[in-house]
């Protein structure tokens, strides 16, 4: 499985860049007026936004060329959190938009939202 592209420091992020957690729950309400509540999956799934500054135009490619081979949102790959160290094998783009902005000569900018999936 392709692995989520790594800058040429070998960083994977910057900062700020964020990470967050999500929870889903499953609710019916019956005509009665009670609940029964079931979780939709076991446990939290990871959400990283992943911002990049100071790009050279060869880290942008490589981005766009990770973009473009994964069919956006629709590709999996692994992605190693950048807070611990954990490498989390099914992940995908949370959308099918990147944002990559050249703005000269090592001054990219790219904002990429990636989660994880079950």
């Amino acid at each position: 499985m392709a692995a989520f592209p790594a800058l040429k420091t070998g960083a994977v992020a910057q900062y700020p860049s964020e990470r967050s957690k999500r929870f889903s729950t499953a609710v019916y309400e019956f005509v009665d007026g009670s609940e029964q509540r079931f979780p939709l999956f076991g446990g939290a799934l990871r959400r990283w936004v992943v911002r990049l500054e100071q790009l050279d135009e060869m880290e942008l490619f490589r981005l766009e060329q990770f973009f473009v081979e994964h069919a956006g949102a629709s590709g999996h790959f692994s992605f190693v959190d950048p807070w611990d160290g954990v490498e989390y094998p099914n992940c995908s783009l949370e959308n099918d938009e990147i944002d990559l902005i050249f703005a000269g000569p090592c001054d990219g900018q790219a904002t990429i939202v990636i989660q994880e999936n079950r």
